[in-house]
Parts: structure tokens; sequence; C-alpha cells
């Protein structure tokens, strides 16, 4: 926006939802197509004024945003920052568009970014988690709330898990998905998954794997070496780790459970062993 420009004049008004200004916004609600599409075409969706901040300030390109009409001055800041195109229009119509209510009143097309190389996001960290099978989305945004909280250097994905910048998964994150690095690992043919977690060996990781299983060693009882470099896995919700998994794991740990509860939920778990990892 130049000096000269009020967010009033940025505004682009519109009035249809077939516009074709607005593919990147069509169909939201639509999981399989958009965990599909988003990717190959290099773009995600950011929902709300702090997400979208967020993102900006991480340095994720815009491309466009959609606004309802009273959300216009409170994104103001955000526009002033980008030189992208605004579409503005009703609540009604940005439902029509999106197919959701869009209650935060504020969407942001954004272009992804290249992800780092694994080996180079493993030289320069210490604590990291690893995912498997993790494809839930608010579980995945969860986890990287947790990461980013507690003190994690990065996070490693398996190629079976759930996409980070999927709007439902940026949304649970509060943003906090941008905050904390990731790639994705085993995705090399010559080196895939589970195999590719000898890389974490090469590189002096201890592994430690997060089960339920009884003669798993009580995380209470965890002491860790000064500067040990740990990476913590964690499987799926139901059936967890896969055996090969575990089995490339240095130690089996468990959180204690009371009142004959099971086990917790993966993105609950992640936060009491993140929390684990950073203690003294």
């Amino acid at each position: 926006m130049t000096p000269d420009q009020t967010v009033q004049e940025r505004a682009i008004h519109i009035e249809r939802a077939d516009d074709e200004r607005l593919h990147d916004y069509t169909g939201l609600t639509d999981m399989q197509l958009r965990t599909r599409t988003e990717p190959e075409r290099g773009l995600f969706i950011a929902e709300g004024e702090k997400v979208i901040t967020r993102a900006v300030d991480a340095g994720y390109p815009m491309r466009s945003m959609l606004l309802s009409d009273k959300w216009l001055d409170t994104m103001a800041e955000v526009i002033a920052r980008t030189d992208t195109p605004v579409y503005v229009g009703s609540p009604e119509l940005l439902e029509e568009i999106t197919g959701f209510n869009v209650h935060r009143g504020a969407l942001a097309a954004m272009g992804r970014l290249p992800l780092p190389d694994p080996v180079t996001l493993l030289e320069r960290s210490r604590r990291i988690v690893v995912l498997e099978t993790v494809n839930n989305h608010t579980n995945i945004g969860a986890i990287f709330r947790s990461a980013a909280a507690l003190g994690m250097d990065a996070v490693l994905l398996a190629p079976d898990c759930a996409d980070p910048l999927y709007r439902r998964a940026v949304r649970v994150s509060m943003g906090t998905v941008f905050a904390v690095p990731y790639a994705r690992l085993g995705e090399d043919p010559v080196h895939p998954w589970p195999r590719a977690l000898d890389l974490l060996d090469s590189l002096g990781y201890w592994l430690m794997a997060l089960t339920p299983a009884p003669d798993a060693v009580d995380l209470r009882a965890l002491r860790l070496q000064r500067g040990q470099k740990v990476a913590l896995l964690l499987g799926s919700e139901g059936d967890g780790l896969s055996p090969r998994a575990l089995e490339a794991c240095d130690l089996r740990v468990r959180i204690p459970m009371a009142a004959g509860v099971d086990s917790l939920n993966v993105a609950a778990a992640a936060a009491v062993a993140c929390y684990a990892l950073t203690a003294p």
C-alpha cells in the first residue's frame, strides 16, 4: 500500500461467488481436494488476524486476502505491509465462496516456502519431534503448538503425516506452525521410512519412542545427559508407532496413567513428553 492510499481504496469489492479471481478460496471444506491441490499449487490458507500476521512475519508471501466488510479496518496493518489484492464481500458471500461461516472474518492465500533439507535441520537442532502416521490435522496443529511453546527445535514428518499448513492445522496451532522448522523424512526412495531414521542415529541423536507399553520406562525416571541430542518419536492415535520405527529407537518411554486410563491423545502426550525433555 502506497503512502497516499487508504485501506478503503485498496479494497476490491466482490459481488459473485463464481468470480474466477477467488479460485484460491473456493471449496475450502473439501479436505480431500484441498490437501492434494494446495501443495501442488504451492499455496495454503491462513485464517484470522493473528494467524495471517504470523504467516507474514514468518516470511510467507501473500497471494491475496479475502475479508468480510467489517474486517477491512481490523486488517489495515497487515494490508499496509503487502501489495496483493484485497477482496472484500459480505459474510454471506464469503460463506458461499468457501463453504463455511468465516466467523474470523479474514482469510489469506499464502505461498509456500521450500522445506529445509532434513540433514541441515538436524545439524542445527538438539531437541526434535518425529511424527509417524499422524494424519489428523487437529493433532498436527496441537503438536506444533506444544513444540513451539516448549522449546523444541524442529519437527520431522514421515511421508504419511498430515500437512501442517492445511487450514485446520494452522488454525489449531494458532500460527505457531510458522515458528517451528519442519521437514519431511523418508520421501527419498533410497532411504525410505523408517530406514531414514538411521540418519538421526548417524548425527548423534538418541531416539526415544513414546508408547503406552507397560514395559517402557516411566517418563518421570528419564535422565538426560547435558548436551544430549534427543528425537522424540510419536505415532498414530490408535496404533502408535510401527514395529519397525520402535525397533529403530534406543529407548521406549511411557507416561504413567491413573484411574484406569490407558493412554492420552497423541497431542496431549506430545505436550507432556516435550515438557519432560526441557526439564533440567
